[in-house]
């Protein structure tokens, strides 16, 4: 009887051991195997060597090369889903915006993923502040002047974005709502095309991210008002912030970070949280952020989705208000 038992329990545990045993085994194993990092943005702009830079020392650490894989479209909604429907194995994963995944769902009739459900946070790798600019034949010198001077014009100033349902659009249509800042939007096809028109006197106001600017406003070609993130940037030590400007609760910063798909173990998310972690702390890891424009963060996988799901309803509340629409 008790012989029948053992081969009866013994039998149970054969079904048993790969689902209850198989995940952690999977995981002290991890990474056995290139991984692939994709972003959902074209090659050679800022979030693509963002990518590479923590690609390479990530695959130091990890044994393992990361392969960044390109996969544009859609404002990043096809790369995007892409990671959305891969295996959760810790071998596919996403470097995130925030303007594809809490700005997006707002925007666009219909996206192919959600964010939260779909995704797992791994780690927030930092901050690209944003940055308010005019020309410098506008007559104000900050925030309260460019208030002031905007509401002397009978339909206000007109203001520039990399395009509709970009995070420097949402952010100047929360400084609109907040300051009384009187300006219309007006979308570009880039950030460069706005900036071009910006300094070639076309455009008053651009609102637009800190590394494609400040080259202009050093040169005297622009003038900063106002950077959107809670801290003064590095590159531009003299522009104020919204909160020193007399706008607290604004910032506004566009983000980049780490997510794999949902399910993925959490030995792999931790594991790559540790790693990630470790190499936004390495000095020229750091620096080399810094001169794309990127606060370097690095934060726990908690601390990133409380974030995800905060700018979801921020942003929410702005789209609906603005009633901003990608068509």
């Amino acid at each position: 009887m008790q012989r029948r038992t053992l081969i009866q329990a013994l039998g149970a545990m054969a079904f048993v051991t790969p689902a209850a045993f198989g995940t952690g085994a999977f995981a002290q194993d991890y990474p056995s195997r290139p991984i692939r990092l994709v972003v959902p943005f074209a090659p050679g702009g800022v979030s693509d060597t963002s990518a590479r830079v923590i690609a390479d020392k990530l695959s130091q650490r990890l044994g393992q090369q990361i392969v960044v894989d390109n996969k544009p479209g859609a404002s990043g909604n096809i790369g995007t889903a892409m990671v959305a429907q891969s295996a959760p194995d810790g071998y596919t994963l996403l470097l995130g915006f925030d303007g594809t995944m809490v700005i997006n769902p707002h925007v666009f009739p219909k996206v192919p993923f959600d964010t939260v459900k779909d995704f797992v946070p791994v780690g927030k790798i930092g901050d690209a502040a944003l940055i308010l600019i005019t020309h410098p034949s506008v007559p104000a010198k900050n925030l309260k002047e460019l208030v002031a001077y905007s509401q002397t014009r009978p339909d206000g100033l007109s203001y520039g974005s990399a395009g509709t349902g970009s995070t420097p659009h949402l952010a100047g249509e929360l400084l609109k709502a907040r300051t009384g800042l009187k300006m219309v939007h007006v979308p570009y096809k880039g950030g460069g095309q706005a900036m071009g028109d910006l300094v070639g006197g076309t455009l008053p106001v651009l609102y637009t991210a800190v590394a494609g600017a400040q080259q202009y406003v050093k040169s005297g070609k622009a003038t900063a008002i106002v950077v959107s993130g809670a801290n003064r940037v590095p590159a531009l030590p003299d522009v104020p912030t919204l909160e020193e400007s007399g706008a607290p609760g604004l910032v506004s910063d566009s983000w980049v970070g780490l997510l794999a798909p949902a399910r993925t173990p959490r030995e792999i998310v931790d594991r790559l949280s540790k790693e990630l972690n470790a190499v936004v702390n390495q000095p020229d890891t750091r620096e080399r952020l810094a001169t794309l424009g990127i606060v370097p963060v690095g934060n726990t996988p908690e601390a990133f989705g409380k974030q995800i799901q905060a700018d979801l309803k921020r942003y929410g509340e702005v789209v609906k208000t603005a009633n901003i629409k990608v068509e």
